[in-house]
C-alpha cells in the first residue's frame, strides 16, 4: 500500500458549505490527499452573503495545528481565512516550530459578497509573519494591491506587485486574475518563481456562482505539493481543478453559489 500524502488545512469554517474549510477538505478528498482542519472561526454564511463570524480563540487554532502536527504529520499545509493578528501570530508560530516548509498562504480578506474576512489590523501580521513562512501564496488582484500597496491596472503593475509581496519572503506567488474583466473572456494568472513569469490563460466562464473558487483554487494546489509535484505543475493541476469546478457548476442557491467539487475527477474519469 503506497503512503498517501497528509494535508492540513488552517482556516475558517463555511456554513453554506462552498469555501473555508469544507471546500479544502472535499478538493482534497478529490485529489486523493488526506485532509485534516485546524479551524480559525465559524462564519455565518450562505449564498447570499456572510451574517456574522465568530473567531476562535487563537490558541484554539495553535492546538488543533499542534495535534495534527505532533500525532499524524503534515506533507503540505495551507492557510486561509485568519481573521485577526492575534491568530496569525499564534498559527505563524506554530509553523516555525513544526519546520514546515510546504507552506500555501491564501491571504483571504474579503468574501464573495463583500463581507471582510480579515480585520485590517491584521495585514500588518500577515504581511510579517506568515508571508516570510510561505512557499507560495496565491492572492487575488485586491489582495495583490493590499498586500503590494499598488494599484493594479497592467500586467507590468502585476509583475511589479509579485515582486513586492515575494520580497516579504514568499518563495513563489500566483496573482489570481479573475477580478480583471478587460481581458473578455479570458482568464489571467501570473505565476512568478522568484526569478521568471509565467502567464497562465483560461476561459472566463459567466455564471455567479464562484463561491469559494480562491479557496478551492489554494486547496487543490497545496495537495499537488503535498504528492510532490514541481510548483508551476501544482499550479497548472489547480488551476484545471477550478476551471472544471466553475465551467459544470451545481447552481445552488439564490446568490453566489459554491462551484462543483466533483468535475474534475469526473471529467479525469471520462478522459481514461
Amino acid at each position: 500500500m503506497s503512503r498517501i500524502s497528509k494535508v492540513l488545512t488552517v482556516a475558517g469554517s463555511d456554513s453554506g458549505g462552498g469555501a473555508g474549510i469544507q471546500a479544502d477538505l472535499k478538493t482534497f478528498q478529490e485529489l486523493d490527499v488526506y485532509g485534516m482542519s485546524a479551524i480559525t472561526a465559524v462564519t455565518v454564511q450562505n449564498t447570499l452573503g456572510v451574517t456574522n463570524v465568530y473567531p476562535l480563540p487563537p490558541e484554539a487554532a495553535a492546538e488543533q495545528i499542534e495535534a495534527v502536527g505532533s500525532d499524524l504529520g503534515v506533507d503540505a499545509l495551507k492557510t486561509g481565512m485568519l481573521f485577526s493578528a492575534e491568530i496569525i501570530e499564534a498559527v505563524a508560530a506554530q509553523i516555525r516550530a513544526f519546520g514546515w516548509t510546504q507552506v500555501v498562504v491564501d491571504p483571504v480578506m474579503v468574501a464573495k459578497g463583500g463581507a471582510s474576512l480579515l480585520q485590517p489590523e491584521a495585514v500588518r501580521a500577515l504581511r510579517e509573519q506568515l508571508l516570510p513562512l510561505a512557499f507560495i501564496v496565491t492572492p487575488n488582484l485586491p489582495e495583490a494591491e493590499v498586500l503590494s500597496g499598488l494599484s493594479i491596472r497592467t500586467m507590468e503593475d502585476r509583475r511589479e506587485a509579485a515582486k513586492r509581496i515575494c520580497a516579504y519572503g514568499s518563495r513563489q506567488i500566483v496573482i489570481k486574475g479573475g477580478h480583471d474583466t478587460e481581458n473578455g473572456d479570458r482568464v489571467v494568472d501570473l505565476y512568478y518563481d522568484g526569478s521568471t513569469f509565467t502567464e497562465l490563460v483560461g476561459r472566463r466562464i459567466p455564471t455567479p456562482h464562484t463561491h469559494g473558487t480562491g479557496c478551492t483554487f489554494s486547496a487543490a494546489l497545496t495537495a499537488g505539493l503535498a504528492k510532490g509535484l514541481p510548483a508551476l505543475d501544482a499550479v497548472r493541476t489547480a488551476r484545471a481543478f477550478i476551471q472544471a469546478a466553475i465551467e459544470h457548476g451545481l447552481e445552488l442557491g439564490h446568490g453566489h453559489g459554491p462551484t462543483n467539487h466533483f468535475a474534475y475527477r469526473r471529467l479525469q474519469g471520462v478522459s481514461r
